[in-house]
């Protein structure tokens, strides 16, 4: 993928039962890729039905966002899984989304960690390994969301599976190229037009700002905006106007032409 082309994901399919969280059918309109909870940490059978249906109707791609076992949590939670039950999740977690997908007339193109497993493998090397090791077995040819610099995503592509580096439009950077914990205040941004600018910068110059000021290098071939944050339509959809402002071509990396 170019430098003036970029994917535009979310999470997506995170109620449960009587809960709602976030505008699923809105960001659909917006996104080309959405990552869709698989149960784990968020959403149950009829959320993740929904999701995959609406997702099938406008083309774009399903992913499934694996996660920890922590409903209560809401998969935020480092938990000390062995690296086999680790696998064995995600490989549950992968095949049940498949299973709305393909009656949605689509399939899963796409894995991508959620929440703190995603912020673990960065530097967990059995996490991460147990990780890869569920997809490669699963299907091998399914690329992989990720943290640029992370060993997820090294351990990925020696498996020999296909790696997409993410960036974060609504997220606090460190000076290391990591997330700011969501522990700490300023970790989430909520200035539409901030935003906006930062995802410009991230896809056409491979740069962001981290707290300290300092810029980082970046080359997200997707960029993530959060479905659960508050005004998530207005800023994806600000975002996305943005991007194509400034020239960017919004496409899914994994299909799709939405």
């Amino acid at each position: 993928m170019d430098a003036t082309t970029i994917d535009l994901n979310a999470d997506l399919g995170e109620g449960f039962g009587q809960w709602t969280l976030g505008d699923d059918d809105a960001l659909l309109e917006l996104v080309t890729s959405a990552n869709v909870a698989c149960g784990f940490h968020a959403g149950d059978p009829t959320v993740l039905r929904h999701v995959c249906e609406r997702a099938a109707e406008r083309d774009v791609a399903i992913g499934a966002q694996v996660g920890y076992r922590d409903l209560a949590g809401f998969g935020r939670r480092f938990i000390d899984v062995a690296p086999a039950e680790l696998t064995n999740d995600v490989l549950y977690q992968i095949g049940a989304l498949e299973a709305f997908a393909r009656v949605a007339g689509s399939r899963v193109r796409y894995v991508k960690p959620h929440g703190a497993l995603y912020n673990t493998i960065v530097h967990h090397e059995t996490q991460a390994a147990a990780v890869v090791d569920a997809v490669r077995r699963y299907d091998p040819a399914l690329p992989v969301l990720g943290l640029p610099g992370s060993r997820f995503l090294a351990l990925a592509e020696e498996a020999g599976l296909t790696t997409v580096a993410e960036a974060f439009a609504d997220r606090a950077y460190t000076p290391e190229g990591t997330l700011v914990s969501r522990r700490e205040e300023g970790a989430v941004l909520h200035d539409v037009d901030e935003v906006a600018d930062r995802c410009v910068r991230m896809a056409t110059d491979g740069q962001v700002e981290a707290v300290d000021g300092t810029v980082v290098a970046v080359r997200p071939a997707s960029l993530c905006v959060h479905g659960d944050s508050p005004g998530a339509v207005a800023m994806a959809a600000r975002v996305r106007e943005a991007l194509e402002q400034a020239g960017v071509r919004i496409s899914s990396f994994a299909g799709g032409t939405a």
